[in-house]
This record gives structure tokens, C-alpha cells and sequence, in this order.
């Protein structure tokens, strides 16, 4: 499952990582659970609008990697790039529903902002410098959507009541869909289980 990073194209990327780095598109906790998950409310939020934050989400590159590898965002919520790193990055975004950019940042401490126009499960972000730079971004028009961390938990924000389609996607297992309908103050307990999908990727 894990696969150690090669960084020796870039002195500046090895000399930044010590210690090994590992690819992140498999990540298991310690109690074999998968991270790097994106959980989200795939249908039953039809025609309802959410305000769009004003905070940016962050999306760092910090010892040549991206920094979340997998984070969520609202459509035209700004999305602020960092390049944390005294080495030459580009930024990739690959939307099919919002137009491309591919940035240049050559200078530490350099900042842009971005934004993603329309929704869209997953959209690619890399880096054509150091190849094994990978982010996904979950783009949606409302806010009820988490990533699966430590131990491969995760919570949705409170919903209102109704019926749900939740779906996990992951970006080597694919995705799994699940109907839940949640009553008013109510709380339910929902497992995805790429357990098999895991041993045979």
C-alpha cells in the first residue's frame, strides 16, 4: 500500500524531506481504515442555496507536496494557494465544469487565489515540476461535506431533515453510495467498507 516518494529530480524537495515520503493515494490509520476519503451529500440538496464563505480554503505547497491532498470547497468560495517552498511549483487544475488554470510560483511565499465557477466530484490538481504532486478538490454549490482522516472517521455538518443520497469517493477505489433519511434532530451512524477493494487495489 505504501509506495516511498522519489524526490531526487529536485535537491531542494530531498533536502526537505528527512525523512521518507509516501504516495497518498492509499492511506490506511492504524486500525487499517482508509483516509483520504471525500464523503459528501451527492442528491437531495435540489434547490436549496447556501451563502459562500468568505474565508478561503488554504491549499498549501509545503516540502513539495500539496497540502491538503483531498479538501472540499464551495463553488466560487476563493481558493488561496501558497507555495511554502524555496523551489519553483505549478498548479494544475484540471475542472471539466470550470475553467482551467495551470500557474506558474517560482518565489517562496507567493500567493494566488483561484476560484471554481460550477460543482464537480473530483477535479484534479498536479504539478508538471515534481510529478508526483497530486491534490483532488470536492466542488460543490453547498456545504455538507467532509474527508475521512485519522482512523477514517468523518461528520457531516448538521442536516436538515429528509432523504439523502451520501456518497464516499476515493480516488483509486472509486465510489460508494449510500440512502439515509435523517428526522428532525436526529443522528445516524454511516460505514463505507472498501475493506476488499483495499487488498486487491
Amino acid at each position: 500500500v505504501k509506495a516511498k516518494l522519489k524526490m531526487s529530480a529536485d535537491p531542494y524537495c530531498e533536502e526537505a524531506n528527512a525523512k521518507p515520503v509516501f504516495d497518498e493515494s492509499i492511506v490506511l490509520g492504524p486500525n487499517g481504515a482508509l483516509e483520504n476519503v471525500f464523503v459528501y451529500v451527492k442528491t437531495g440538496m435540489e434547490g436549496r442555496t447556501f451563502p459562500v464563505p468568505a474565508e478561503p480554503v488554504v491549499f498549501d505547497q509545503k516540502s513539495c507536496m500539496y497540502h491538503p491532498h483531498i479538501f472540499g470547497i464551495l463553488t466560487k468560495q476563493e481558493l488561496q494557494i501558497v507555495n511554502s517552498d524555496a523551489t519553483l511549483h505549478n498548479v494544475h487544475a484540471t475542472p471539466k465544469n470550470s475553467p482551467e488554470f495551470n500557474v506558474g510560483m517560482p518565489t517562496q511565499g507567493m500567493k494566488i487565489t483561484k476560484k471554481f465557477r460550477k460543482a464537480e466530484v473530483m477535479v484534479h490538481i498536479k504539478c508538471e515540476v515534481h510529478p508526483w504532486m497530486s491534490a483532488y478538490a470536492g466542488v460543490l454549490d453547498h456545504p455538507y461535506f467532509a474527508v475521512a482522516q485519522s482512523g477514517g472517521m468523518w461528520e457531516l455538518p448538521q442536516i436538515a431533515p429528509g432523504t439523502y443520497t451520501i456518497e464516499a469517493w476515493h480516488e483509486k477505489l472509486g465510489t460508494q453510495t449510500q440512502e439515509v433519511t435523517i428526522g428532525d434532530g436526529e443522528m445516524k451512524e454511516l460505514t463505507f467498507n472498501f475493506a476488499s477493494d483495499v487488498r486487491n487495489p
